[in-house]
């Protein structure tokens, strides 16, 4: 419950572009180690250790001020063509890796393809978060349609509960962000 509320927190201040995401997302993976350890979900496992090594890149990457707008927040757009298909692809090869490694070696997980599935996909949605692309939020979108299910399947209800309301705050990130990416050229065009 702790590791799950850390986690909410992390993703409002995701959407208020507040490099403070990081070190929450960071805790929030330490605590959900355990969580998923219980339950025997070897992917949750992966996937926070994960979330916390790209948590650090990430607040490394939002620290150097690469990505900073006139007003001091983290700059945000949508990604090229060239990275879109980069992600895509690096979603779908990943999830075929370590699906096929949870297949090869089934008690790592349960649900192999499913887990692979989530553990990649937060890969995609965190390396899109720290380089500021709007895509990490349809990155999350998409670990949701599969991380609800498997939750409540696997008896983490409360962990369920969240991400349905990790997908509400998903979808007004994702508007807040995408209308960021707008108003430059609005207000280029007003002028």
């Amino acid at each position: 419950m702790i590791g799950n509320t850390i986690g909410l927190i992390a993703l409002a201040l995701g959407w208020r572009r507040s490099i403070l995401t990081w070190p929450a997302q960071l805790l929030s993976g330490v605590i959900l180690i355990a969580a998923y350890a219980s339950a025997h979900l070897s992917g949750g496992v992966g996937k926070q250790l994960l979330v916390i090594g790209v948590a650090a890149w990430g607040w490394r990457q939002w620290s150097r001020g690469r990505q900073q707008a006139q007003d001091g927040s983290i700059a945000v757009r949508f990604a090229s063509w060239k990275e879109r298909g980069l992600l895509l692809g690096g979603a779908a090869l990943g999830t075929l890796a370590v699906g096929g490694l949870f297949t090869l070696y089934p008690a790592l997980s349960w649900s192999p393809w499913a887990d692979a599935y989530i553990f990649v996909g937060t890969l995609v949605a965190m390396v899109a978060q720290a380089r500021g692309l709007v895509e990490f939020w349809f990155a999350w979108l998409l670990v949701d349609l599969v991380g609800v299910p498997l939750a409540f399947s696997s008896g983490l209800a409360f962990s369920g509960l969240v991400y349905v309301i990790y997908f509400a705050l998903v979808l007004w990130g994702m508007r807040d962000w995408w209308l960021r990416t707008r108003t430059p050229a609005l207000e280029g065009a007003l002028l």
